[in-house]
C-alpha cells in the first residue's frame, strides 16, 4: 500500500496518542484503597485491649468538642502567617500562635498541590493520585470514604460557604451551602465577599456542628501579581479579621455549652515565588495549620514553635475531635497535641484506634505487611497496652503505671509514624501491564518511523507499506494468537485491578490487532532492506555526499536532549538544554554563513532557494541539482554560488543574522526565569509592568481572521493553480495565530512574541533562503525553536509554571470550554507558532509537492523519539524518589506535546499537494 510521506506521519501520531494514553492510564492508576467500601456502612471501632481483664471500652470515644470551624485560605504558604508577613498584616493571628490557646503546625501537602487533590487529602487522610491534577478542571463527586461522610451519617449538620470544588466533591452533603468558582481568577473581591457575607447570620445560629468556608482571594492574586504583590497585605489583613470575627464568637458561646469549639486555620497548598502553584517547592508545599481551642491551655512563658506534620494528619484529628471514625482510606497519624490534656486511658485509647485503622489498610495493600517494621511496632503496642489496661483496673494510682503508660504512649506514637511511612510509600501501585502495552504500541511507532526515513525523505515523499506482503497473514495471526494467550493469562492472574483487563474484548482485540499489524510492518520492512539490499540513500544519485555539520549537529543535539531526559535534575531544568541547542545552532549556522560567503564553499550542488530581485523585492524558487531529492528541481534557474546571490548591504546582513538572533536568544533568557534552581531570582519580566469588552473585539477580530485564512486555503483546494490564495490563506491565519498569543500573554511577555516574529523573519530572509536549506533542516530547527520559546515564555516541567490567568481574558465567568483552549494555547503559544510558521513558510517558498509531507515525517520523528523514550525511561525510574515530584509532570507535558504534534501533523497532511503515483 502506498502513501505520501505526511499521511503516513499522522497516522503513527494518531496511533502514538493511543499508545501514550494507555501508558499514562497505568501510569497514573487510583491510589491504594481500602477493601472495605463506603457502601458497606461503619465497622464497629476495635474494642480497647485487654490482657485477661473483663472490663474494656468497645465503642467510639465521645466528641471532643462541640462545633468545628474550618476556614482553608486557598494557597496560604507558611511564611504568610508564621514569616514577617504575618506579624505585619495578621497580628490576632500572630497572637494566637504565639500567646494563645492554640497548636501551631506547618503542614507538608504532597504534590499535586492543586486544590482539587488537597480537599481530598485534607478530608480522606489518603494521598490522591498524581492525575487528580487533571480532574481538578472538573471535580466528580468524591467517592471515598471521607470525614465529611462521616460526620453526614452520624447525623451531623454540615454548612459550607466557598469554593464550589467542595461541592462537587460532596454532593447532597451540606444542609446548606454557596459556592463560587474557583478558576475565575480575576475576581479577588467578590469571591471572598460571597463567603464572608453569610458569616454574622451563621455566627448567630446554633443549628449546626461542622462550619467549612474556602477563601479563594489570596490564590487569585497569586496568579494575577505574585506573592510580592502589596494586594497580597491587604488579603492577609482581610483574612485576619475574618478568624478574629470567628474566635471571639465562638468564645462567646462556650458558656452556653458543654463542649468547647475548635476553630482550624489551614491552606490546601501554597504558592510558588511567581504566584501559582501544582509542584513541589518548598513554597507551594508548605502550608500553615493551626487549631485554635479553649481546651488547649497554655501556661505562662509556654513557647510553642510550629512543628512538621503532613497535611493527611489533618483527617485523623478531624474525626477523634467529632467522635466519629476514621476515614478507612487515611495514611495519616493522630496530632496527639489535640489529646495531650485528656487522662492516660482515653490518650492511648485514641492512639489505639489510630494504629488500628493503618494496620488494616497496611494488611490490605501489602502482601508482606507482617514484616513491616510498623506492623510489628503495632502488636508490641497492643500487648503493652493490654499489661496496662490490667495494671490501670487493678490500681488507678501508681508510678509503675504511669512510667507503663508513658512507654506505651511513646510505642503508639512510634508505630503511627512507621505505619503513615510505609503506607504513603505505598500510595500508588503501578499497573504494569497496561504500561507495557503502550509503551510497546509507542516503541512500534518510533521503530516505524525510523525504518521509514530513506523512502519518506526521498524526492516522491511516498511509502510502500506492506500491508499485503507473502507470509504477512501466518506471522500477523500468529503474533494475535501469543498477545491474546498473554492477555488472558495476565489478566486471569493478576492480583491488583488493570485498566487494560477491564477493557471490553473487542477494545482490547483491537489495540492487540494493531500491536501485531505495527510489528508485522516492522518486520517486512527490514526482510526488504536486509533480503533486497541496501536502502536508498537520501542523495542516490551522490552516493559520496555526506552529512554536513548542520545535520551532525541536529543528530547530537536531539540524541542529548533523550539522553538528559534521564536525570531529574535536567528535567527540572530542561529550559537549559534547549537555549544551549539554539545558542550552538546559531553559531554552527554563522560558522555556515563565513564559509559560504567568505571562503566559496560551493562545489557540491545543493538543493534549495534561489534569490533574485523581483518586482516586489526578493522572490524565491527552489533550486535543485540533479541529486536533489527532498526539494523538487526549480524551472529556468541556474545555481548561482550563495556569494553572486547577495550583495552590499544583503551580505553583511545575512553574516551578522545569526548573532543578532543569538543576542535575542540571550536577552530572552533574561526575561523570565524558569525552572526550580534560579525561579526565585529577578528578571527582567519584573521590570515591565485590560479590559473585557476590548478582549472580546480582539477576540471578534482574530476569529475573522482566522474564517478569512481559512477560506482562502478551500478555495485553493478547489483552485490548485491558484498558488498565491493558499499562501495567503496560510499567512493569515498565521497571523491570527499571533493576535491571539499577543492578547494572552501577560504585558511582560509581549518581547518574547516581539522576539519570535523577529527571529522568524531573520532566519526566512538570511539564513534559510540563501543559505538553501533543506525541509528536513528547516523543520527541527522550527522544531527547536518552538521547544526555546515554550521555555522564554517562563515554563517549565513544573505544573505551577501553567498560566491559567490567559484563561480569562475577556470573559467576566468561568465557561470551561474557552478556559481551558485558551490557557492551553498560552501555554504552548511558542511550538504553536513556529509550528504554524514553518507551514506558511514551506508552502509560500516551494512550489514542490514533497516538502510539505518531508516536513510532516521530519515533525512527527524528532517529537516522537524524546515521547517514546521517555515512558521507558520513566518505567525504569519509577520508584525513583523524584518520580512524582519531577518525573510524573514532565510526563504530563510530554502527552499535552504529542497531542500538538498530532495536530500538526493533522494540519500538515491537510496542507500536503502529493498525489500517490503507481511506482
Amino acid at each position: 500500500m502506498r502513501l505520501g510521506a505526511g499521511t503516513f506521519a499522522a497516522c503513527c501520531v494518531a496511533i502514538e496518542v493511543l499508545g501514550i494514553a494507555v501508558f499514562l492510564r497505568g501510569f497514573f492508576p487510583a491510589p491504594v484503597r481500602s477493601s472495605a467500601g463506603t457502601e458497606h456502612g461503619a465497622e464497629p471501632p476495635a474494642p480497647e485491649p485487654s490482657a485477661g481483664a473483663s472490663s474494656n471500652w468497645t465503642t467510639l470515644p465521645p466528641p471532643l468538642f462541640g462545633k468545628v470551624v474550618i476556614v482553608l485560605i486557598d494557597a496560604l504558604r507558611d511564611d504568610f502567617v508564621f514569616g514577617s508577613k504575618g506579624v505585619k498584616f495578621m497580628p490576632y493571628t500572630t497572637y494566637l500562635v504565639e500567646k494563645g490557646a492554640s497548636h501551631s503546625f506547618v503542614a507538608e501537602a504532597k504534590p499535586p498541590t492543586v486544590t482539587m487533590p488537597r480537599i481530598k487529602a485534607l478530608m480522606t487522610g489518603s494521598l490522591p493520585g498524581f492525575v487528580d491534577v487533571l480532574r481538578n478542571l472538573n471535580s466528580p463527586a468524591l467517592l471515598e470514604d471521607s470525614v465529611i461522610r462521616q460526620a453526614k451519617a452520624a447525623g451531623k449538620r454540615i454548612i459550607f460557604y466557598g469554593d464550589e470544588t467542595w461541592v462537587k466533591l460532596f454532593p447532597k452533603h451540606f444542609v446548606e451551602y454557596d459556592g463560587t468558582t474557583s478558576f475565575f481568577v480575576s475576581d479577588y473581591t467578590e469571591v471572598d465577599n460571597n463567603v464572608t457575607r453569610h458569616l454574622d447570620k451563621v455566627l448567630k445560629r446554633g443549628d449546626w456542628d461542622m462550619l467549612i468556608l474556602h477563601y479563594l482571594g489570596l490564590d487569585h492574586i497569586g496568579h494575577i501579581s505574585g506573592p510580592s504583590s502589596p494586594l497580597i497585605g491587604r488579603k492577609l489583613s482581610e483574612m485576619d479579621s475574618v478568624l478574629m470575627k470567628i474566635h471571639t464568637s465562638l468564645l462567646s458561646k462556650e458558656r452556653e455549652v458543654a463542649l468547647p469549639s475548635l476553630l482550624v486555620l489551614c491552606g490546601d497548598h501554597g504558592m510558588s515565588e511567581t504566584g501559582s502553584h501544582g509542584a513541589s517547592s518548598m513554597e507551594e508545599v508548605n502550608t500553615p495549620l493551626i487549631l485554635i481551642s479553649s481546651a488547649f491551655e497554655r501556661k505562662p512563658g509556654d513557647v510553642r514553635h510550629p512543628t512538621r506534620v503532613q497535611q493527611t494528619d489533618v483527617a485523623a484529628t478531624l474525626a477523634i475531635a467529632l467522635g466519629l471514625p476514621i476515614p478507612k482510606d487515611s495514611v495519616g497519624s493522630l496530632l496527639f497535641p489535640v489529646v495531650e490534656g485528656k487522662p492516660m486511658r482515653e490518650q492511648l485509647r485514641f492512639l489505639h484506634l489510630n494504629t488500628v485503622q493503618l494496620s488494616k489498610l497496611l494488611q490490605e495493600n501489602v502482601p508482606s505487611y507482617e514484616k513491616d517494621p510498623g506492623f510489628e511496632q503495632f502488636k508490641m503496642s497492643e500487648r503493652l497496652h493490654g499489661n496496662w489496661i490490667r495494671l490501670y483496673l487493678e490500681e488507678k494510682q501508681s508510678e509503675v503505671l504511669l512510667n507503663l503508660g508513658s512507654k506505651v504512649l511513646r510505642q503508639y506514637l512510634d508505630a503511627l509514624k512507621t505505619l503513615s511511612l510505609s503506607l504513603s510509600t505505598q500510595v500508588a501501585q503501578y499497573d504494569m501491564y497496561s504500561m507495557m502495552v503502550g509503551t510497546v504500541v509507542v516503541l512500534e511507532v518510533l521503530t516505524l518511523l525510523l525504518l521509514s526515513v530513506p523512502q519518506a525523505l526521498h524526492r516522491k515523499a511516498e511509502l510502500e507499506v506492506p500491508l499485503s506482503s507473502p507470509g504477512f497473514s501466518l506471522l500477523f495471526y500468529l503474533v494475535i494468537l501469543v498477545l491474546s494467550a498473554i492477555h488472558v493469562i495476565v489478566c486471569t492472574s493478576a492480583e491488583s485491578s488493570c485498566y487494560f483487563c477491564g477493557l471490553s474484548w473487542l477494545a482490547a482485540g483491537g489495540v492487540m490487532v494493531l500491536a501485531s499489524a505495527l510489528l508485522c510492518v516492522i518486520v517486512s520492512v527490514l526482510t526488504n532492506v536486509l533480503v533486497g539490499g541496501k536502502p536508498r540513500r537520501k542523495n542516490p544519485v551522490h552516493p559520496s555526499s555526506r552529512w554536513s555539520e548542520l545535520d551532525l549537529l541536529i543528530l547530537l543535539g536531539t540524541v542529548g536532549h533523550v539522553l538528559s531526559l534521564g536525570a531529574s535534575s535536567f528535567v527540572e531544568e530542561e529550559h537549559q538544554t534547549w537555549y544551549f541547542l539554539v545558542n550552538t545552532l546559531c553559531l554552527a549556522l554563522s560558522q555556515e554563513t563565513y564559509r559560504n560567503y567568505f571562503l566559496g564553499d560551493d562545489s557540491e550542488p545543493q538543493c534549495g532557494l534561489h534569490v533574485e530581485q523581483g518586482l516586489d523585492g526578493v522572490a524565491t524558487a527552489w533550486q535543485g541539482g540533479p541529486g536533489c531529492d527532498v526539494l523538487e528541481r526549480g524551472k529556468g534557474h541556474g545555481s548561482p554560488p550563495p556569494s553572486e546571490v547577495l550583495h552590499g548591504s544583503e551580505k553583511w546582513m545575512v553574516l551578522a543574522s545569526p548573532w543578532l538572533i543569538l543576542a535575542c536568544c540571550r536577552l530572552l533568557r533574561s526575561l523570565n526565569q524558569t525552572g526550580v534552581q534560579w525561579a526565585h531570582r529577578p528578571d527582567l519580566g519584573h521590570w515591565l509592568t485590560r479590559g473585557i469588552t476590548e478582549a472580546r473585539f480582539v477576540y471578534v477580530f482574530v476569529l475573522g481572521i482566522l474564517f478569512t485564512g481559512t477560506k482562502d486555503l478551500l478555495k485553493a483546494q478547489v483552485v490548485p493553480a491558484d498558488f498565491r490564495i493558499k499562501t495567503v490563506g496560510l499567512w493569515e491565519i498565521h497571523s491570527g495565530l499571533v493576535l491571539l498569543a499577543a492578547l494572552l500573554f501577560r504585558p511582560h511577555n509581549l518581547p518574547v512574541l516581539a522576539f519570535s516574529l523577529l527571529i522568524q523573519t531573520l532566519m526566512t530572509k538570511f539564513i534559510w533562503r540563501p543559505l538553501r536549506h533543506d525541509a528536513a533542516e528547516v523543520t527541527v530547527m522550527h522544531y527547536w525553536f518552538g521547544q526555546a520559546f515554550f521555555y522564554f515564555q517562563g515554563n517549565s516541567n513544573n505544573i505551577a509554571t501553567v498560566d491559567i490567568s490567559a484563561g480569562f481574558v475577556g470573559l467576566d465567568t468561568y465557561v470551561e470550554i474557552p478556559a481551558v483552549f485558551l490557557t492551553a494555547f498560552g501555554t504552548y503559544a511558542g511550538p504553536l507558532l513556529w509550528a504554524s510558521h514553518l507551514v506558511h513558510f514551506l508552502s509560500s517558498e516551494t512550489h514542490s509537492s514533497s516538502a510539505l509531507s518531508h516536513a510532516c515525517f521530519c515533525y512527527a520523528m524528532i517529537c516522537s523519539i524524546p515521547v517514546s523514550t521517555y515512558i521507558v525511561l520513566v518505567t525504569s525510574l519509577r520508584y525513583h524518589l523524584f518520580i512524582w515530584s519531577v518525573f510524573s509532570p514532565k510526563l504530563l507535558y510530554e502527552g499535552m506535546h504529542l497531542l500538538i504534534t498530532a495536530a500538526v501533523c493533522v494540519f500538515f497532511t491537510a496542507m500536503d499537494q502529493t498525489r500517490l503515483t503507481q511506482s
